[in-house]
């Protein structure tokens, strides 16, 4: 069986490429599609040196910095990789991968991180921050992203199977296609994280200063509690205006390194986390170390973390994105803090190992393949 992965473009090693990294995992001799492939010499590790086939887009001008602005032409560059040798196509998609051409003695399995986020539910938050509300810029932008929706819901049809990375995933992926598909959580290095039981009187949150992390919002709710210390790991274009914010009881140590990171999520009272994210990988290795989750009740944290309503809770949910229902769940943590165990958060974690997901994702290829073999009998007869 020949097989070839398919990525959206390969620039960092974030949540997508570690998804990428297991795929590489079951399938070494597998060949590596991508738009476009910047990733630095020394950290070309995780998908084991390969050779990587790109578009056109790699040899744009300014792509290097720039390649997201070629976003309406990546549905034409994704339609160029020739794919016509493979048995078995796997796509890793958050944007344009899914929609490369397949013929029909041919396997597609797609991974779907999300429907493209700024062409769908995200479309007005998106033109907003860019400043692409109104104006010739705005309309061609606005006109751009009808075009992409077009063809994102064209090419939901061209994948045999699709995957979800969570359930409210799954149920974007039906809003928006109205195809069914299968939950296989991503992979978290738990096993990276050890688990602590003594903790510290402080709490933390961790992540990249970015607007819909939210990391304003924690920082001002602590801000008003100036009996409780939070550390803030992690740094960004938002760094300075989130500072500013800060009272002298919230420490924003910038960019840590993994060790000093981990060390801190390992003795922090709760982890904290505001955003609302398609899975969020920090929740599961905070509680990877046994440390409890104060998370906002929408999106994947809902499935990765378990309530004061479960048997065996591992965190407090708040339900608006406000400073006082912030508040509130960090007080409704203190006052039943002595339910949550924290060997039951490490336990909790642990669902979401990469060894899990590798043979989740097997087994569904294989069932796959098994059914696809079927209809071609039952076709041939």
């Amino acid at each position: 069986m020949k097989v070839a992965i398919v990525h959206d473009w390969l620039a960092v090693y974030a949540g997508a490429e570690k998804v990428l990294e297991q795929l590489l995992t079951l399938y070494p001799d597998a060949d590596l599609y991508s738009i476009v492939d910047f990733l630095p010499k020394d950290e070309r590790g995780f998908i084991r040196n390969k050779r990587v086939t790109t578009s056109f887009i790699q040899k744009m001008p300014f792509a290097r910095s720039k390649f997201r602005h070629y976003l309406a032409l990546m549905p034409f560059a994704i339609e160029q990789f020739d794919l016509s040798e493979y048995d078995l196509i796997i796509s890793s998609s958050y944007a344009v991968a899914k929609g490369v051409i397949t013929g029909p003695d041919q396997l597609h399995i797609s991974y779907v991180h999300t429907p493209i986020r700024y062409a769908w539910d995200l479309q007005h938050q998106y033109l907003k921050e860019s400043g692409l509300t109104r104006g010739l810029k705005g309309g061609i932008a606005k006109w751009m992203l009808h075009r992409m929706r077009l063809w994102d819901s064209r090419t939901a049809n061209g994948a045999n199977s699709l995957i979800a990375n969570s359930r409210y995933i799954s149920n974007r992926i039906w809003k928006v296609y109205r195809r069914q598909s299968t939950v296989i959580y991503p992979p978290v290095d738990v096993q990276r994280f050890d688990f602590e039981d003594r903790k510290q009187n402080y709490y933390m949150t961790a992540s990249r200063m970015v607007p819909y992390k939210r990391i304003d919002l924690i920082v001002e709710s602590f801000s008003m509690m100036p009996d409780k210390k939070l550390i803030v790991i992690g740094d960004g274009p938002d760094f300075a205006k989130i500072k500013a914010k800060a009272k002298p009881n919230v420490v924003l140590l910038g960019y840590q390194p993994a060790d000093r990171l981990c060390r801190y999520m390992q003795e922090a009272r709760a982890f904290v986390f505001a955003a609302e994210e398609d899975f969020g990988i920090t929740p599961v290795e905070a509680q990877a170390c046994g440390t409890p989750v104060i998370a906002f009740g929408k999106g994947g944290a809902l499935e990765t973390v378990r309530g004061l309503d479960d048997a065996k809770p591992t965190g407090v949910f708040f339900a608006r994105q406000s400073v006082e229902s912030l508040i509130d769940a960090v007080r409704e943590f203190e006052s039943r803090e002595a339910s949550i165990s924290y060997q039951e958060c490490r336990e909790n974690a642990l669902r979401f190992s990469g060894e899990i997901f590798r043979e989740r994702f097997r087994r569904h290829v294989e069932e796959q393949q098994a059914g696809y073999l079927n209809r071609r009998e039952v076709d041939s007869r």
